[in-house]
């Protein structure tokens, strides 16, 4: 047996999440070039390994996905004056903030929230940044130099938006860009960065904002670019009752047959919040298997509503978990928003209607799904890539919950991870991130928040 690179063993239970759902008490999980190499329990010999974890007293899940976030948003956290309102409100107050975005802002707010994420559990994480001011310098660039650093499994999105105040929109004139730019720009970046191998640690999708920043001429040929391309496509859609108004007002239609008109109607797709579909129209998104971020946390700040996320996964519609951006969210754990779609669940259909399970299971194989990566993250099967969470089960928080590891995992707590692990290799190692950088980028993000909220004092 080939000596493996890192076997965690003797684990509470191995909640693997795999096609069968195996859940594996007492069991053991070897890492080796990065891919999950075995999978068994007590029974099963053990290969040798350079490095062992004991796991006594934890469950080990697949690494979380979290599958919608602006990570931008975390320099203005938050922030007092936008918090009074719903979404356009909250919007138009922090516009200006955002405008002085540059890519000292986007480097650092990535690199604080992506160690954030992996305090969480979380191994991959997607991006939308869709706030580009002229002159900003090369954004997502930035961010994927940060991730790389980090280790993490990174999904960034080149964002958009091209309709200013002028247009009938809401950001003002300086972070919209022309059509052609917004097009040129997402082929350069897919070309630079767009890794197409099974293991791959980046990504890249192409991602206008939404149907009130942007024209439909840019989301038509968008879906064109990333048809072309072979990429996915991401943008919010249904999230408020403002956003119905506006799309029946300017469009003569609803969210969802707007979307199909621009030709998103598609499993390339998948869509941040998705709260306000109604039954027909969920049951055609589950048909074309086009993809939800549930953002729970966020949804409940901005009053946005609670998403029929129940009937989406039921009509076949891929479910994934989303911690939004830090604007909003505020928290960027996985494991909060695991825990509060579990609760919203509950509240909406009744206690049975949503479980531990279910939670982890959008929070791992329905984002891997979201992502295109159905097979290579989200689940601990061997081929898969080596990504997992180690979670202590023990101490005041744990006591007396001793009948089922998956449920203590979410409802006791609050939890974050002993062990984050991405392709073999450790993100956070005894609850403290490895990289030793941490402390002065923190200084750093401290002093680019405080440039950038100065922009309205």
């Amino acid at each position: 047996m080939q000596t493996a690179d890192l076997l965690v063993h003797d684990a509470e239970l191995i909640a693997t999440v795999d096609d069968g759902r195996r859940e594996v008490a007492g069991g053991w999980v070897a890492v080796t070039d990065g891919v999950v190499s075995a999978l068994g329990g007590p029974g099963v010999p053990q290969p040798e390994a350079l490095r062992r974890v004991d796991a006594r007293g934890c469950l080990v899940t697949p690494g979380l996905v979290n599958t919608h976030h602006h990570l931008y948003q975390n320099l203005t956290r938050a922030y007092a004056p936008a918090l009074t309102g719903g979404l356009f409100d909250w919007l138009v107050t922090l516009y200006p903030l955002w405008a002085r975005l540059d890519e000292e802002a986007a480097s650092v707010s990535a690199f604080v929230g992506l160690t954030e994420l992996a305090l969480s559990g979380c191994t991959t994480s997607t991006d939308h940044l869709y706030v580009h001011p002229r002159g900003a310098g090369d954004l997502i660039s930035a961010e994927v130099a940060a991730a790389r650093e980090l280790g993490m499994r990174f999904h960034p999105t080149r964002g958009s938006m091209s309709l200013s105040v002028k247009d009938g929109g809401l950001p003002p004139d300086s972070v919209v860009q022309d059509d052609d730019e917004i097009l040129a720009e997402s082929q350069r970046l897919v070309e630079a960065y767009h890794d197409r191998s099974a293991t791959a640690l980046t990504r890249i999708a192409l991602a206008p904002c939404s149907p009130f920043s942007v024209s439909t001429s840019l989301m038509r040929r968008t879906a064109e670019l990333a048809e072309s391309l072979d990429v996915r496509l991401h943008t919010h859609l249904a999230e408020t009752a403002d956003e119905d108004a506006f799309c029946l007002e300017t469009f003569g239609r609803r969210p969802v047959d707007y979307l199909a008109d621009v030709g998103w109607m598609s499993d390339r797709v998948w869509l941040a919040h998705v709260v306000w579909p109604d039954a027909g129209e969920v049951a055609r998104l589950g048909a074309a298997r086009v993809g939800a971020a549930h953002c729970p946390s966020s949804n409940m700040i901005l009053g946005s509503g609670l998403a029929p996320v129940a009937e989406l996964r039921a009509a076949g519609a891929p479910v994934g978990l989303g911690v939004d951006g830090s604007a909003s969210a505020d928290s960027a754990s996985l494991w909060l928003e695991a825990r509060i779609a579990m609760l919203q669940g509950k509240l909406r259909q009744g206690a049975a209607a949503m479980s531990a399970r279910d939670a982890l299971e959008m929070a791992t194989r329905g984002g891997a799904e979201c992502l295109g990566r159905t097979g290579e993250i989200g689940q601990l099967s061997v081929g898969a890539c080596g990504d997992l969470a180690v979670w202590s089960l023990e101490g005041v928080r744990f006591a007396g919950a001793l009948s089922d590891p998956v449920e203590a995992w979410l409802r006791c707590g609050p939890v974050a991870a002993r062990h984050t692990v991405v392709g073999g290799r450790f993100v956070v190692e005894d609850g403290v991130p490895v990289h030793p950088g941490l402390d002065e980028q923190l200084a750093v993000h401290r002093r680019v928040s405080a440039r950038m909220q100065a922009a309205l004092a």
